[in-house]
């Protein structure tokens, strides 16, 4: 009996030993060749020390049943759980070493089993993919395994926050996956996704490409927009995963966790009295004032390199996480045109899924004119961000800086869609269009007789800007509940926040609305 029990340790023993070799050492050798961590080094550099708990580490795929031995322990993923910052997530983590980390039956199997347990316990689920794609061998399966893995990345948004690490190559149905999770990052020079590989291409529309220059990280990250975070290494993404995780909370019913910085909630910044120029047509840069208000002037900024005329982030008023959306003054004068209308709505509808309160600094001249922006779709995708804002539910605050013109006024969080809490700064300049736009359509007649047409529309131009270019005339109506002292801002919005704690929203009774995709 006891000769039995030793034989059963020794196997345990040995097939554990083969699931920790991963591919061998020559393969290991290979993907550190590559400038790449292997699965296991990257589960130990995201999660605190000593933390990880692994599920499923001798499993293997269909057709070793009959003999253990025959597979391949681990499938070529590592899964588990572990902690970050002491709070537990789920991971997965796709082993290049072993068949190129394929996607198979078993493999999905393992990955399927945790994303289950993050919606059960309700913890963050975390993907880093290093994989060849669906695994040929298993055929059809190989497919339906997928299937399996997008039935549950859709079930469990907005429930608990998913996030995908792209570290190796990811093509094919893989790609699916990650463009449904919450965040992904990419990892410059060593990773990429696309639907159809560069081979795919040279037949279909003769045309040879490199990998990187088809789905690298930083065309994901300037033009596509999928990637919302790019690393220069393995190291360094693992180590922005980690600071992401700690501003948001664990699922949809919990708030994010509060963190003290020791930053004086009645902090001012005199700076900010001169932030606007006194010419409205020059530029300055938003970020100097989201780092003055923010707690120990930390922002992590969500596709920065993306649509960079506006800006989404978290930060922390406070010690309280807040999604943070901001017009960009510096590029494209902050008008919103059709990237940037997507960008900011999919970040406000993840702040309201996930009990994130909205700041929203204005400082817009309009949506972006022209018929590229029309023949792309303004109305629609502008539209996504108009109902992101009326959909959301947890607490809002807008303080408008400049300009807020037209339709981009009320599309960036106006008290007409029901922002909570709405201030503007004496420089701000709240009307239907610019004082020029708006001299030549009210005074066209007067204009077009005048025997000095500019000094005509010069002078009706600043009559209109005295008249309507400031925020008196909304404080008056209640649209602008108070018109603040720059320098005051941050102690405005961290009591603002504190008044609106407890905010309770009521919805309709529908299955779901439907948002103009």
């Amino acid at each position: 009996m006891e000769t039995r029990e030793n034989d059963a340790l020794i196997i345990l023993e040995d097939l554990r030993a083969q699931a920790l070799q991963g591919g061998g050492a020559d393969r290991i050798a290979d993907q550190h060749g590559k400038g790449k961590l292997t699965a296991r080094e990257r589960i130990d550099l995201l999660l605190d020390k000593g933390t990880f708990e692994e599920f499923d580490v001798i499993k293997t795929g269909r057709g070793s049943v009959t003999d253990v031995k025959e597979g391949i322990p681990g499938d070529g993923v590592i899964t588990g759980y572990g902690e970050i910052s002491g709070r537990e997530v789920m991971v997965f983590s796709q082993d290049f070493t072993v068949m190129g980390g394929s996607l198979g039956e078993g493999h999905s199997q393992k990955i399927c089993k945790v994303m289950d347990m993050a919606a059960k316990v309700g913890c963050p689920i975390i993907g880093m993919n290093d994989s060849g794609g669906a695994r040929i061998q298993d055929g059809v399966d190989s497919l339906a395994a997928y299937g399996e893995i997008f039935v549950r990345n859709v079930k469990a948004s907005g429930v608990v926050p998913q996030i995908s690490c792209i570290m190796g190559p990811c093509a094919g149905g893989a790609v699916y996956s990650p463009s449904l999770t919450d965040f992904v990052f990419m990892v410059e020079s060593t990773s990429y996704m696309f639907v159809t590989g560069p081979n795919v291409v040279k037949t279909v529309i003769h045309k040879d490409i490199s990998s990187e220059e088809l789905g690298g990280a930083w065309i994901h990250a300037e033009r596509s927009g999928v990637a919302h975070f790019v690393a220069s290494n393995d190291i360094l993404c693992l180590r922005d995963v980690r600071k992401l995780i700690n501003y948001l909370p664990s699922n949809n019913a919990q708030r994010a966790p509060l963190l003290d910085l020791s930053d004086p909630s009645d902090r001012t910044d005199p700076a900010l009295d001169y932030l606007v120029p006194v010419d409205p047509g020059k530029a300055y840069d938003m970020s100097v004032l989201i780092y003055s208000i923010l707690d120990g002037a930390e922002f992590l900024e969500v596709q920065s390199h993306f649509a960079r005329n506006i800006i989404c982030g978290f930060g922390r008023l406070g010690g309280q996480t807040i999604g943070l959306v901001a017009n960009q003054p510096a590029v494209l004068a902050g008008v919103l045109d059709n990237d940037a209308s997507v960008k900011a709505a999919r970040f406000v509808r993840f702040c309201d899924a996930f009990n994130i309160p909205l700041i929203v600094l204005v400082d817009v001249p309009g949506f972006m004119p022209g018929p590229e922006q029309e023949s792309g779709g303004i109305i629609r995708h502008g539209a996504k961000l108009l109902y992101a804002f009326i959909e959301a539910t947890v607490p809002r605050i807008t303080v408008i800086v400049r300009k807020a013109y037209g339709g981009a006024y009320l599309v960036m969080n106006s008290k007409h869609i029901l922002g909570d809490i709405n201030y503007a700064w004496p420089s701000a300049e709240i009307a239907v269009m610019g004082p020029r736009g708006a001299a030549e359509i009210l005074y066209r007649k007067e204009i077009g007789t005048s025997p000095d047409h500019e000094k005509a529309l010069a002078d009706r131009e600043a009559q209109y800007r005295a008249t309507f270019e400031n925020p008196l005339v909304a404080a008056q109506r209640g649209y602008i509940d108070d018109v603040i002292f720059p320098h005051q801002t941050r102690h405005r919005l961290i009591r603002a926040l504190q008044l609106l704690e407890g905010k309770k929203g009521e919805e309709p009774r529908r299955k779901h609305g439907n948002i103009p995709l």
